[in-house]
């Protein structure tokens, strides 16, 4: 075993919610624990500061989907990308966050040494050349989706004239004053985008293929609003978040259990807000609502836009790109400046580093979750995967908390490993969690973790649950097992290498 520390106890991955939540912990739970966190991009933020595209906000309420440590402060509780960015520049620089973060820095592989109960990281700067860190454990707050490639449905756009813009990679300059947008899609980029430059459009149509659950809510919470005047700060977050939680949960599990039900509820409220404008064909998907996320449409705005007859929506399956725009197969054409294509991400897997043991490539299809967070036999690493019924934040809190409660249980112990076991002949019943018709957690399947039916080996979609056990359980559970690392440690490995590779 190496006799040398390693550069830092906790090796974070990523500069946005997750990882920003992470490091908050560690200073509340872990103070005496050193930890970094790099991100690829030049400002940290991750989502927030990547996606530029015009009305970019969150798609959920701020009051779960900001940390339970943190109160939010705005009016708006449905807040746009920069009042997001002001909140985590905030977190960072209050609790001395920002001198441990490393822009430019992209982790490109992470090798596993049980010998040195540590993991040897590589990091690609800038200017292209690589350093390597070493950490005793990696904690991956690198989102979801891939950054550099946004998923391409394979259109055929070369004998369209005007400029195609996907949503990922907005132009800052981009002029669509006056111009005809035509946004394809019809999940929450699309929704958002529309009415957002139908303020300066000479007119914007958004194409789906299928329609889209939507709800409206006011951007501002008014309960909210009124308890922030009559109590602390703190204490009316904490009521707010709590309330939102509750409602979220009572809301997914009412559409699953009586999904008529909710139809009729969400399909009433886009009639009642667009009058004679409404069309029940383009507002009733061929799916029960909770089946895909449901849309927020925010202060009804993109009802406002419709009913103003700056948008509208189309559906129908495109034939063909045409100079002027797009034919549909019905034979409509739909004429475009600049056509959106706001068809979705591409989902990565631990942000698409190279994550081996002993040299060993781990495949994480063939791995269990771990009460969400962890992994079957992989030692000393933890992630995040947001809620696909709730507020990313959520998991990202309580997860943060757990890690660092296992640091804790590894001091205590006097242990430099932390690794949930299962074994090769587990007969664990799998479970597919990701029940979600959405074509980018479709698209995906193949490459994701596994999950089973039963706790602890599963990434549970049950917030309140999740969050009892993470926060109130032992750490110790029978499953975590706390270790050092082996007197001889290439022994074994290199006979498990051996045989796999005859």
């Amino acid at each position: 075993m190496s006799v040398t520390p390693p550069d830092f106890d906790v090796l974070i991955v990523g500069a946005g919610i997750s990882g920003i939540g992470m490091a908050a912990h560690m200073e509340m739970m872990c103070p005496d624990r050193s930890y970094t966190l790099l991100d690829q991009r030049e400002n940290l933020g991750g989502t927030w500061d990547l996606f530029r595209y015009p009305g970019i906000r969150s798609d959920s309420d701020m009051h779960t989907l900001g940390f339970v440590f943190e109160p939010w402060k705005h009016e708006k509780s449905i807040a746009d990308g920069p009042a997001i960015l002001d909140y985590l520049n905030r977190i960072v620089d209050d609790r001395d966050i920002r001198r441990h973060i490393r822009t430019n820095h992209k982790v490109i592989a992470a090798d596993w040494r049980e010998g040195e109960a540590r993991w040897h990281v590589t990091v690609e700067l800038a200017g292209g050349e690589q350093s390597l860190l070493t950490a005793n454990f990696l904690y991956l707050g690198s989102g979801y989706y891939d950054y550099d490639q946004a998923y391409d449905p394979g259109f055929e756009i070369a004998d369209f004239k005007g400029q195609v813009i996907h949503p990922q990679f907005w132009p800052d300059d981009l002029d669509y004053a006056d111009k005809r947008i035509l946004v394809i899609g019809s999940g929450a980029t699309a929704v958002t985008i529309v009415p957002s430059v139908a303020q300066k459009a000479a007119h914007v149509t958004m194409l789906q293929r299928t329609p889209t659950w939507m709800f409206s809510r006011p951007a501002k919470d008014a309960f909210a609003n009124f308890l922030r005047k009559i109590l602390p700060e703190k204490l009316a977050y904490k009521i707010t978040r709590w309330k939102n939680v509750r409602m979220q949960d009572f809301a997914f599990k009412l559409a699953r259990k009586r999904p008529e039900k909710v139809k009729k509820a969400l399909k009433g409220a886009i009639e009642k807000a667009l009058g004679a404008d409404y069309d029940e064909a383009a507002f009733t998907p061929p799916y029960d609502p909770w089946d895909q996320r449901l849309c927020l449409v925010p202060d009804a705005d993109l009802f406002e836009a419709m009913k103003a007859g700056k948008a509208d929506i189309v559906t129908g399956r495109i034939a063909r790109f045409t100079q002027a725009g797009v034919e549909l197969e019905s034979g409509e054409q739909i004429a475009a400046d600049i056509i959106v294509t706001a068809t979705g991400l591409k989902l990565a897997v631990v942000g698409k580093i190279a994550i081996s043991q002993d040299g060993m490539s781990v495949d994480f299809s063939k791995r269990f979750y771990y009460k969400g967070c962890m992994f079957s036999n992989l030692p000393n690493l933890a992630v995040v995967f947001g809620y696909l019924n709730a507020s990313w934040t959520l998991r990202a809190d309580i997860n943060s908390q757990f890690i660092c409660r296992v640091l804790n249980r590894m001091k205590e112990t006097g242990t430099k490993i932390a690794v949930p076991f299962l074994a090769d002949n587990h007969e664990l019943e799998e479970d597919n969690i990701f029940d979600f018709s959405s074509g980018y957690i479709q698209r995906s399947l193949d490459i994701m973790p596994k999950s089973a039916v039963g706790y602890p080996w599963r990434l549970n979609q049950e917030y309140v649950t999740d969050r009892k056990i993470m926060q109130k359980s032992d750490v110790s559970d029978g499953i975590l097992g706390f270790r050092n690392a082996p007197e001889n440690p290439n022994t074994d490995r290199q006979q498990e290498h051996a045989e796999a590779a005859e």
